[in-house]
């Protein structure tokens, strides 16, 4: 007989693999997968090109119709600098609270997801659950989109997702998007005695960092706000620059990386042309008139869509149905991979789980017992209803 562990023994076990993004996910992977096969659950397993990090995806229950999708991602963000009073990797508890990175950015949901499956199994559902864990989603959501092509193979596709950031347990039923790209300016180089003679590349960068810091200003004047976000506008953001040599050498070279947040309701590529043609149109048709071979360049880092979900959806009232914690919280500026499902798969989807966003990515991430035990509760919930068909109407 399977050996049955709680939700507890679980994140203890999650926790201990370090799976840093852009590190190897494999052996939690490898932990999740012989755990499911255990209870005699195939799963599969959708690897990142260089075959060293994977998303998994597995059903329990009839698979020739629609259900409910259980996602999280498997990896965290690094401890580095961080001033830890326990050690990160080893799960630390008290009365009240378990600590270790990623105790809610979400290894927390994950472990209440995989203690109800033994429920699953005994349940025989007839309406399927099926669970999705991903690669890297903190360094943009990028390792779900390696699943997501896959999915889209896919006879059957879940209706609805459960994507379980941690929202304190309210149902979210929107966050923004997001792209980044990394900016390169090339310019020409001279002695800065005789700058007529070069481009310079910093001052270039300069002017296009200052026209994207005057569309921040522009959307937080417009009257395209939501006030159901914290912060009611989309957003631009420049993180870091670098460039020049010397003082006395006009710079042919200058870097940096900006991102835009978007409300879904503005348009992320038409804000992304409007840097771009300001960028290509503007100062490189100038930068040009001097220098022929003058460049500006666009790297991609980033890029997710938005989510927007009704709430009058099935989703909504589904998840109303199984939460101990009927509520609803504000939509949220970070990202998450719910928008993609959603847009790429049709999945309909809320964002909902255990713990605060505010622990994570901190030193000494945590999450309260009575947050897992709200998790566990919805997961049983969930498993109790789905042993009945269940309709679910399209958004």
């Amino acid at each position: 007989m399977s050996q049955i562990l709680n939700s507890e023994d679980l994140l203890g076990r999650l926790i201990s693999y370090d799976t840093t993004s852009t590190t190897s996910n494999l052996e939690l992977i490898d932990f999740i997968r012989n755990y499911l096969d255990n209870f005699s659950i195939r799963s599969q397993l959708v690897f990142s090109d260089d075959k060293t990090r994977a998303n998994l995806y597995a059903t329990v229950g009839a698979d020739d119709i629609g259900g409910v999708m259980l996602s999280g991602h498997t990896d965290v963000v690094p401890t580095t600098g961080q001033d830890w009073h326990s050690d990160p990797y080893q799960i630390k508890s008290d009365d009240r609270t378990f600590f270790g990175r990623g105790a809610c950015d979400m290894k927390g949901f994950i472990a209440c997801v995989l203690a109800g499956v033994p429920l699953m199994v005994k349940q025989k559902l007839a309406t399927p659950i099926h669970l999705a864990f991903s690669y890297d989603e903190e360094t943009g959501c990028v390792g779900v989109k390696k699943l997501i092509e896959a999915m889209q193979g896919f006879e059957v596709k879940p209706k609805i997702g459960i994507i379980g950031e941690p929202t304190d347990m309210a149902m979210v039923l929107g966050h923004k998007g997001k792209a980044a790209f990394r900016v390169e300016v090339i310019g020409s180089s001279c002695h800065s005695a005789y700058i007529t003679s070069g481009v310079n590349a910093v001052e270039y960068a300069a002017n296009l960092i200052s026209f994207i810091r005057k569309m921040n200003t522009g959307v937080q004047q417009s009257h395209k706000l939501d006030d159901t976000y914290t912060v009611p506008h989309s957003t631009f953001h420049v993180g870091n620059i670098s460039g020049g040599t010397a003082l006395n050498i006009v710079p042919k070279q200058c870097q940096f990386e900006f991102e835009i947040r978007n409300l879904p309701q503005d348009h992320l590529d038409k804000l992304i042309h409007e840097v771009k043609h300001f960028a290509n149109d503007v100062l490189l048709a100038d930068m040009r008139q001097r220098f022929e071979d003058a460049e500006i360049s666009f790297s991609p880092i980033a890029n997710y869509p938005g989510l927007n979900t009704d709430s009058k959806s099935s989703v909504i009232a589904y998840t109303q149905s199984i939460n101990p914690v009927n509520r609803f919280g504000d939509n949220v500026s970070f990202g998450t991979e719910a928008g993609l499902f959603d847009q790429h798969l049709g999945i309909n989807s809320v964002v909902c789980g255990p713990g605060s966003i505010d622990q994570a990515h901190k030193p000494d991430e945590f999450v309260s017992r009575q947050q897992m035990q709200y998790c566990d509760r919805m997961i049983e919930n969930l498993v109790n209803q789905c042993h009945k068909a269940f309709e679910f109407d399209q958004p």
